[in-house]
């Protein structure tokens, strides 16, 4: 279990923040170290719209990185905000939306945690994709994603299964066998079970409302949706109106 951060810490590790920050350019290239990102996201975006209808709403990406999602999200909703604590990132997604022509996205620099705070209900849709296992305290981002959305509304979550499977293919397929995402990646002592994600959510107030997995096929280099969610998964909540 990832431990707990001190209150009067910012729940944030500087190391992870740097990682992707010196990644940054390179965000938007789909042949390089985000190209997973790339062919998940119309899969994740596909799952979210079903469930959410994302026309007309406001939406809002907790850890949205150079703007993938959020951006996407953006091409359906009626707002996106997207937030992060990563400057270079957000950067690189402020100067894409612009070149995109998209310009019902907004980015800003801001921990989860204070935008609850300042704007508690303010948002039909939140989504928080794998940002979970890159916490000191996991448990607080999913309480704070519970207080930002309103009742009625969706929360969707992604991240990593803690087991011996999601230690082989995550970490030793993916970045040492495959090298489909950089070394270091990823922490295996803070993947999340599916169990501990969905207790957080009950007690954050947010009622289960289904999962998927995520599966890879390297021969294919095909990605899918499925009900296996020993690896990656995602969970889908709302919260009571």
């Amino acid at each position: 279990m990832p431990a707990r951060y001190d209150a009067g810490m910012s729940n944030v590790d500087a190391q992870e923040l740097a990682k992707f920050s010196d990644l940054a350019h390179r965000w938007w290239d789909p042949d390089s170290e985000f190209r997973p990102l790339h062919q998940i996201n119309p899969l994740r975006l596909e799952w979210i719209d079903q469930l959410a209808a994302l026309a007309g709403k406001r939406a809002l990406d907790v850890g949205c990185g150079g703007g993938i999602l959020a951006e996407a999200m953006a091409r359906r909703a009626n707002h996106v905000t997207g937030i992060d604590l990563a400057a270079k990132p957000l950067g690189v997604a402020r100067l894409h939306a612009l070149e995109a022509g998209v310009d019902n996205v907004d980015y800003r620099e801001i921990a989860t945690e204070a935008l609850a705070a300042e704007s508690p209900g303010a948002f039909d849709v939140v989504t928080c994709m794998e940002m979970l296992e890159h916490v000191p305290d996991p448990a607080a981002v999913v309480q704070a994603c519970s207080r930002l959305v309103r009742p009625g509304g969706w929360v969707f979550f992604s991240t990593l299964n803690r087991n011996a499977k999601s230690f082989l293919f995550a970490i030793v397929g993916a970045e040492y066998v495959l090298r489909l995402l950089p070394r270091g990646t990823h922490e295996y002592a803070r993947f999340i079970r599916p169990s501990e994600l969905a207790r957080w959510s009950r007690e954050s107030g947010l009622a289960l409302q289904g999962s998927r997995g995520m599966e890879y096929n390297p021969l294919t280099r095909r990605y899918w949706l499925s009900g296996d969610t020993s690896v990656n998964y995602m969970l889908a909540c709302r919260k009571p109106a």
